[in-house]
């Protein structure tokens, strides 16, 4: 969510977070932290244009820093800025120097005021240009994280020969920094990896060649995907539609439509993405993802998730001709679910394995047998 540097901070040097704190009360409950975006103008520096001057960038930080100090140990992760590669939020064009200067000034503002606080960026889409830029000038020291938006208009499974990218380009300079001595202190994770973190993306019903249900079984394909190659937090793009226009494609990223349902239990309506999300949720809970089955086609995905001694696969093609294969090995008998929740019934193994039949939606199977 986004953290409002005009919102917080409506007299120089004056901070009003409690909008924020009865959030994060509220999440209390849950048992769920905040990943908050600190981002963009205010008017009271530069006439409202975004953080570019040398004071405009120190009242940001000093802002900043209050905001990690005050919601210290209280499970927020801290994102600087949103997508500033994007000329909407870094008008009238983006200027990647500026948004260095910026970072690097939150991050040092960071280190001194709460350096047990995470700090994560850039929040761009798969901007290499941008991204690379922003490694060179030793901003790894600062993020326990590299956040991006992976969207895409084509299958999410995509995404995995970009993140194996990244990775490569986040070891590079991360180790190029290292061994420059840099005696910053770094936020990265005790085994010194950087992890990349999905903090959004989505796919819009509205889309041409979209439908909801193929919003929903992509959304399911997009988590799996990002569990598969160890994103650990990944943010849906979006909850709820922004509109009810049918050709405004932006008004149909949600879980849920636009109209609040007065008086109703659930006062919005799930669309089907809900309910892939919710089957999701409940199907993987308190398992990991611990391998990919080999099969002879790469388009076919079987992924092994476990909980201790307990088993569950997730079964889908990126073909467009769903097809039947084999996975040779597994024994047993197998219930199935549907990616949207509905019971498919059960199927048990033959000799020669696990015979099953692929779409473009995902598949659960829950071994019923000892045997495996």
């Amino acid at each position: 969510m986004d953290f409002v540097w005009a919102d917080t901070e409506k007299t120089r040097g004056s901070y009003d977070f409690s909008a924020y704190d009865r959030l994060l009360e509220s999440l209390r409950p849950f048992d769920m932290g905040a990943l908050l975006i600190l981002d963009y103008a205010n008017p009271l520096y530069d006439h409202g244009a975004p953080p570019r001057t040398e004071g405009a960038r120190r009242a940001f930080a000093d802002w900043a820093a209050a905001a990690a100090r005050h919601f210290a140990g209280r499970r927020v992760i801290w994102e600087i800025y949103n997508e500033p590669n994007n000329k909407m939020f870094w008008r009238p064009q983006p200027d990647i120097n500026e948004y260095v200067a910026l970072a690097i000034a939150v991050g040092r503002a960071f280190r001194l005021a709460a350096p047990d606080e995470k700090l994560i960026g850039p929040a761009t889409g798969l901007d290499w240009p941008f991204l690379e830029v922003c490694f060179k000038a030793g901003l790894l020291d600062y993020w326990a994280a590299v956040s991006v938006h992976p969207y895409r208009q084509t299958d999410p499974e995509e995404a995995a020969n970009d993140y194996c990218r990244l990775r490569k380009m986040i070891e590079r300079y991360r180790t190029r920094s290292s061994s420059d001595g840099d005696p910053r202190t770094s936020l990265a994770s005790s085994n010194g990896e950087i992890p990349i973190i999905s903090d959004e993306w989505g796919y819009s019903s509205g889309w041409r060649g979209m439908s909801e249900e193929k919003q929903g079984a992509l959304l399911a394909r997009e988590m799996l995907t990002n569990l598969a190659n160890d994103i650990p937090i990944s943010i849906w793009y979006d909850w709820r539609d922004d509109g009810s226009d049918p050709n405004e494609s932006e008004h149909h990223f949600g879980l849920v439509r636009n109209a609040y349902r007065d008086g109703r239990d659930q006062v919005f309506e799930p669309k089907p993405a809900f309910l892939a999300a919710q089957t999701l949720s409940v199907f993987l809970d308190g398992y990991t993802y611990q391998r990919r089955l080999p099969v002879v086609s790469d388009s076919d995905y079987f992924l092994v998730f476990s909980k201790g001694n307990e088993l569950r696969l997730a079964a889908w093609t990126t073909s467009t001709n769903a097809h039947r294969v084999v996975v040779p090995g597994k024994q047993g008998n197998f219930r199935i679910t549907k990616h949207n929740g509905e019971n498919a019934g059960p199927v048990s193994a033959a000799q020669e394995g696990l015979r099953i039949e692929l779409s473009t939606s995902p598949l659960y199977l829950i071994q019923q047998s000892a045997n495996r």
